[in-house]
């Protein structure tokens, strides 16, 4: 059993006192107190048991003993700094390397994904001479200066001339709500010749490419899972002009796409990123992270003569540590898992779209899912009420779920990779049964269990395929159903509820934890 020190009205009352307004908590008219976790749960001081769908840092489960045994064993022996000799380093480095593409065999390690990708950004900057950085709509990297810079998920939200001159932002490449839809011949091609177009009329600027940045599938962007081919031609283009193409894995690397151990590797195997930035899952809870690079990068940036030393990365215990959540995931077959768990999560979210008309697509691979809820299907309307109120009622049902993207209307499935088919059965049904309750109070449903049209006459995919039925509206929410469900929105300059990263303002994303409010009071989830 966990313990505390304090009472839970003390433990608010000290953090009110000692921990900046800034750092928001979960819930704050009845905050979650959590004092100890196993596998995919969670306990509060009273032990009950929330289940885990968001905690992708927890990745192998909540305080895996292997993991946990790996660092106490270490820390018993020694940890200190990577300027002395000790195997635990460079055995991991290479099991690491093993994982990835041969190119790809030098690591840096260091001790969160906003350091991996601020050091991603030197690297990049280094080897090409140049400057500049396109990123995506939507993308957030993390929460320094350098990255808040390149993330327009949160520079959006700072002043109307916050973009700077050297940062180019591209069209997230979403098929659903995106430029370029499912219906598109090649949206891989439409979305790649944007970046292209950028490039193009930077270059009459006179300004320099020195890197393309992207996460393998947006995760603050909505669960984005972009079209194969599309990261091949961005980097034919990238390269073309001397920068290269940076893989940002800190969401979603390890294994979580099931079939592959990187999501970058879904878009096939003619395609290796210059640099990959990892993070959250990398110790399992553990701060640390990496990046990985080839040896022509990693000499270019050794030939500035100056130094790289960090005091924490590579340290013995986090080696260790990156080494038994590599086992873990190995041993226990996790990748089957996410595959295995992930499909049949999909098969029943799917049944659920087809049952309810609040459910516009339904997009993921592996353990990494999102359901894209709207108010009508043919205009896409996102249902950010709606969603925030499913994830209030799911927490009375001690379930953790979050919601995200940019208008915070998608629900996002990204448990430890322990989650079970019965953990998504029980899931499913009371998403079902929120739905429901839904449908009766604002006479918004699906009938005789059939999906309507969405834009262009093309209905969203059920079970992979796609009909075209008659079109329908979603009819308008009662007023007084409408009022409760405005209770749980947030306004503009608010934090929107979710346990990664559906925060609105200033706090970031790839900080654990980050957190959300509720007209003017906080109301967090999860931490990612």
């Amino acid at each position: 059993m966990g313990s505390e020190l304090f009472g839970k009205e003390r433990t608010l009352e000290l953090r009110r006192r000692h921990i900046g307004p800034s750092c928001k908590v979960f819930f704050a008219k009845d905050p979650l107190k959590i004092i100890r976790a196993q596998g995919q749960y969670m306990y509060d001081e009273n032990n009950k048991k929330y289940l885990d769908c968001i905690n992708n840092v927890a990745h192998v489960g909540h305080c895996h003993p292997t993991v946990v045994q790996a660092a106490i064993k270490q820390m018993e022996l020694l940890n200190t700094n990577a300027r002395f000799l000790h195997d635990n380093l460079v055995e991991y480095a290479k099991q690491l390397s093993e994982t990835l593409p041969p190119q790809l065999s030098v690591c840096y390690f260091v001790n969160s994904g906003s350091e991996a990708n601020d050091l991603a950004l030197r690297l990049a900057r280094q080897y090409t001479g140049h400057h500049d950085i396109i990123t995506l709509e939507h993308a957030y990297h993390g929460h320094v200066t350098s990255l808040i810079d390149i993330s327009p998920y949160k520079f959006h939200e700072l002043h109307a001339e916050c973009q700077k001159e050297f940062v180019h932002v591209a069209p997230s490449p979403d098929v659903y709500r995106g430029k370029y839809r499912e219906n598109h011949p090649d949206p891989a091609s439409a979305y790649a010749g944007e970046v292209n177009a950028l490039i193009q009329e930077a270059r009459k600027k006179g300004r320099k490419m020195a890197a393309f940045i992207a996460e393998s599938m947006q995760s603050c962007g909505g669960q984005i899972i972009p079209p194969p081919g599309y990261f091949q031609k961005v980097a034919q283009y990238v390269h073309s002009v001397g920068g290269v193409f940076i893989a940002d894995e800190v969401q979603v690397g390890f294994g979580r796409v099931g079939k592959y151990f990187w999501a970058f590797q879904l878009q096939g195997k003619d395609f290796v990123p210059d640099i990959v930035t990892m993070g959250k899952p990398i110790g399992n809870g553990h701060p640390m992270s990496c990046v990985v690079t080839t040896k022509e990068i990693a000499e270019a940036f050794g030939a500035s003569g100056l130094e790289y030393f960090n005091t924490f990365g590579g340290n013995p215990v986090s080696c260790a540590i990156g080494l038994a959540v590599l086992s873990v995931i190995e041993e226990e077959d996790l990748r089957g898992n996410a595959t295995r768990v992930g499909n049949y999560l999909m098969d029943l979210l799917r049944e659920q779209q087809a049952k309810h008309q609040l459910i516009g697509d339904v997009r993921g691979v592996g353990l990494f899912i999102g359901v894209d809820l709207v108010k009508d299907r043919r205009k896409r309307t996102p249902a950010k009420a709606e969603a925030q109120h499913i994830i209030y009622r799911l927490k009375e049902h001690n379930i953790l779920l979050s919601a995200d993207g940019p208008h915070r209307n998608v629900l996002k499935f990204k448990p430890p990779m322990c989650f079970t088919k019965e953990d998504a059965k029980y899931t499913v049904e009371k998403i079902d049964e929120i739905l429901s309750d839904l449908e009766q109070k604002t006479s918004t449903r699906v009938q005789n269990g059939k999906s309507y049209p969405v834009d262009n006459r093309v209905s969203v995919s059920l079970r992979g395929s796609k009909r075209k039925m008659a079109p329908a509206s979603n009819p308008e929410v009662s007023s007084r159903y409408r009022s409760e469900l405005e209770g749980t929105e947030t306004s503009p300059s608010e934090e929107c509820p979710d346990g990664d990263s559906g925060h609105f303002k200033r706090s970031a994303c790839r900080q654990e934890p980050s957190s959300c409010q509720d007209k003017g009071l906080g109301c967090n989830l999860l931490a990612s």
